[in-house]
Order: C-alpha cells, then structure tokens, then sequence
C-alpha cells in the first residue's frame, strides 16, 4: 500500500505521483490509498480532472480514497464522490472497509459536520459492528482528520474513531490534513503509551506545500516537513512493515516494523 494525504496539486505533486507508480512497477497488485483533500484546495471538477487526473490520475484504478475536508469544499463532496465512483463507498457516507489478504482495511469519513462521527451516530456504530465482525486478525484503518498530531491542526479531531479503534483491536492508522509527516509510538484510547496500542502515522505530504510544527505531542517518535513523499505499508499476516519514502534522494527516510495485536 502506499498513501499520502492532502495529495497531490500545489508543489510535489509530479513528485509523488513518480514515487508511487515505480512502487507499482516494483509491486504491479499494490493498492494505493488517499488519506484526504484529494485536490487541494476546493476538490473542484476542474482541479480533480487537470490536478489530480495528469498526476495521481494515473493510477486512479487501484486507489481506495478517503475524503477530507477540502474535498467537501465544493458542492458538498459531490465531485469527489463523482470521480471516485463506487470506491469512495456511498455518497450520502463516504466510509467503507475491505479486506487485502490478511488484513482488514477500513476507510472513515472524519468530517463531521457533515457525516456525523459521533458514539451514536450511524457511521460509529457501522465501525464497531465492522470491526466485531471482519474475521481478520489484523487492522489498518485511515482517514482524514487526525486524532493526535504535532502539527498546526494540533489532534483535536476524530476521538470517538480512534477509542473505538483502540478499544476493538484497531493496529494502525494512518490520517492526513496537517503537511508533513510524523510516526507516534503505539497508544492507548486516552493517547498513553502503550506497546499494545495502536499507531499511528500523519502522512500530509503528497503535494500540498509543506507546514511548520506546532506543540509537540507526547508520544511523536518521528517528525519531519522537508520534502513531500508517501509512505509504503507491506502487510503480512500478523505483522507490518512501513517506509516513508521522501521525493528528494537527500531527505529523511523512516522504516519500521510491528507485530498486530
């Protein structure tokens, strides 16, 4: 899997539209996905068919988007919905999940003025009901808004998602929305440490322009806004192994592993 939000249009987009399709070229079965703002800034038509279509466009077959809140900005989301078609999941929801190998993999919408994210809302209780009932012993799940980040939207977002994640097995999720990149030690449905917790990873670099940090959260491992670049997920049964793969040969790269819980 390789996945970048707030991809692609205003800088490194060429970038790391070339970065994913030579992963493609190395792995032809892998499923890319967006992490949100699909076409910075107003996802428009017109920015969805001569941003994103000439760059990420390429490979729009395999990609298994999520929404964010720039992809709301026109027309409620109807044109994201529109170029997406059935892989961005029912235009009156925006979530869906599925199943890639040994993995489950599930998609949230974390805008949630308007698809509600609430403990009671529908979107809530499809997650818990999915995630009781997915079969699968390991779980990546992505959206948009992210639940901790040491960047300028600072985490404040989507915290009945990641208690739920954390509470029903959940191993990694990955959120876009802040510009730059940052990997959090695993962590408990209150954000503690915890080695069987969940992780997860801001990856905000696909293209637009890249942001200052804000207050450094507890628990951020890596940190780094140099250069624009997407990260590559290999998952096994059982276990994951992540790469941060940056645009530029001379910036920061960041590989790991983990084992599901």
């Amino acid at each position: 899997m390789a996945v970048c939000g707030d991809a692609p249009e205003l800088q490194g987009d060429e970038k790391t539209a070339a970065l994913i399709e030579n992963q493609i070229r190395q792995y032809p079965g892998a499923v890319v996905f967006t992490a949100g703002d699909t076409a910075y800034g107003e996802g428009s038509p017109a920015q969805l068919r001569n941003c994103f279509g000439p760059t990420w466009g390429r490979f729009k077959d395999r990609i298994r988007p999520a929404a964010g809140n720039h992809d709301y900005m026109t027309g409620s989301g109807s044109p994201y919905f529109e170029y997406f078609g059935a892989a961005a999941g029912e235009i009156a929801q925006g979530y869906y999940s599925y199943d890639l190998g040994d993995w489950h993999i599930v998609v949230l919408n974390s805008n949630c003025n308007d698809i509600a994210c609430g403990p009671d809302s529908k979107q809530v209780k499809w997650l818990r009901d999915d995630l009781q009932n997915s079969g699968k012993a390991c779980t990546l799940a992505y959206w948009h808004h992210p639940r901790w980040s040491s960047g300028l939207a600072g985490g404040r977002f989507a915290a009945t998602f990641w208690r739920t994640a954390a509470e029903l097995g959940v191993d990694v999720v990955v959120n876009g929305d802040d510009h730059d990149y940052e990997r959090f030690a695993p962590m408990d449905a209150e954000g503690n440490a915890d080695p069987n917790g969940v992780r997860e990873f801001v990856v905000g670099t696909g293209g637009a322009l890249l942001r200052q940090w804000g207050e450094i959260r507890p628990n951020s491992e890596v940190r780094y806004n140099g250069a624009h670049g997407v990260i590559q997920f290999k998952l096994s049964p059982g276990h994951y192994e992540w790469e941060f793969i940056p645009a530029e040969d001379t910036a920061l790269t960041d590989t790991g592993s983990g084992a599901c819980r």
